[in-house]
């Protein structure tokens, strides 16, 4: 059984308070052995859409940045750029957005670094042969990274049903064109008698596929390459998808992404998740969002699949339901069992309660 550790929160808890729990969990982790003076470590994370406030805040990761930046020259914060059109789909923009939400040099002391470059296209492609993906093109960054830091916050989402570790490390260290593949069998379509021609989806659409058709939106196939941006910002639901077929593909993918970045690290990557101001739709969306769900704590581990399938379970079982699964009409569990079927975890876990008692 994978070890996943665990320190409850509560919503009013100051930043402090829970930077420190965050170092009491990166102690338990044990990667700190394989840090140099010369180590290259990433932070990975999502620094938040414009607008949005579910992101995880750099000042409850300030005593882990202490600690690092006694241990190595070369600690940075990062993430990649977006398929979709928008504030982080290249990193000019993606930088200034990263710096407004409190990610920078000037106020962490470390840097922040987008792992695919200017607009997406530094990337190596890795050889897996996996059954869904052959080559997976990870952002380039990853690939001269000692150490790796993989912070994510727990939120539902519209194509894989939950958003935790998997999606962060598949789909988040992934180059457009990595995205690109894991999205790509994903089609779309407008329900006309829905459709008010408002134009979101046009705006947001990263390849114009979009066009206007009958006095309703119509999706061309042909260009459409599957990110289901549309279908979160439609304000009327007229978006469709067919996720029968769909959501089994891309969780599988994303799954096989995660595994191929799982694996250059060699055991020298460690994971966090967040279950702090959940949100049903993930940091991606540019909007205050309600929490679903008072906050349950942050957990840790350094295997990504019992780390994901714990925030899963505490999650449900305060709900008393699969809340995930009706927050989102998706099977979660996919991403989790076609992970552990390839070899990239462990759905059993041994969940370790660190509580303040035993630190303090």
């Amino acid at each position: 059984m994978a070890d996943v550790y665990f320190i409850g929160t509560k919503g009013s808890e100051e930043a402090d308070s829970l930077a420190r729990k965050v170092e009491v969990l990166y102690d338990a982790l044990d990667v700190e052995t394989h840090i140099r003076r010369d180590s290259f470590v990433a932070l990975k994370i999502h620094f938040g859409e414009k607008d949005n406030t579910g992101y995880i805040r750099p000042e409850w990761l300030s005593r882990l940045i202490s600690r690092l930046t006694q241990k190595t020259r070369r600690a940075f914060f990062t993430d990649t750029n977006t398929l979709y059109v928008g504030n982080r789909s290249n990193a000019c923009e993606h930088l200034k957005l990263a710096r407004d939400h409190g990610f920078s040099l000037e106020a962490l002391g470390i840097p922040v670094w987008i792992a695919d470059g200017l607009i997406g296209r530094d990337d190596d492609e890795i050889e897996v042969d996996l059954p869904r993906v052959r080559s997976a093109k990870i952002a380039s960054t990853f690939l001269f990274t000692d150490v790796l830091l993989c912070f994510s916050h727990f939120t539902g989402h519209i194509l894989s049903g939950v958003g935790a570790a998997l999606k962060n490390l598949g789909m988040g260290c992934a180059s457009r064109a990595g995205k690109l593949e894991q999205h790509s069998d994903v089609h779309p379509w407008v329900k006309s008698k829905k459709c008010t021609l408002c134009g979101m989806c046009f705006d947001y659409c990263p390849t114009g596929a979009i066009v206007e058709e009958a006095e309703a939106a119509f999706i061309r196939d042909e260009t459409c390459i599957g990110c289901g941006e549309c279908l979160v910002v439609c304000p009327t639901g007229a978006i469709g998808l067919s996720w029968d077929d769909d959501k089994n593909r891309i969780q599988e993918k994303m799954a096989e992404y995660a595994f191929c970045v799982h694996n250059l690290f060699e055991g020298r990557a460690g994971y966090l998740n967040f279950l702090i101001r959940m949100t049903r739709d993930c940091d991606c969306m540019s909007k205050d969002a309600p929490s679903f769900m008072e906050d349950i704590g942050i957990l840790a581990s350094r295997d990504p699949v019992a780390l994901d399938k714990a925030s899963v379970d505490l999650v449900n079982d305060r709900a008393g339901t699969d809340i995930m699964r009706e927050l989102q009409p998706v099977d979660w569990s996919i991403q989790l069992r076609h992970a552990a079927e390839i070899g990239l975890g462990r759905m059993e876990y041994d969940l370790k309660n660190l509580s303040p008692g035993s630190w303090d």
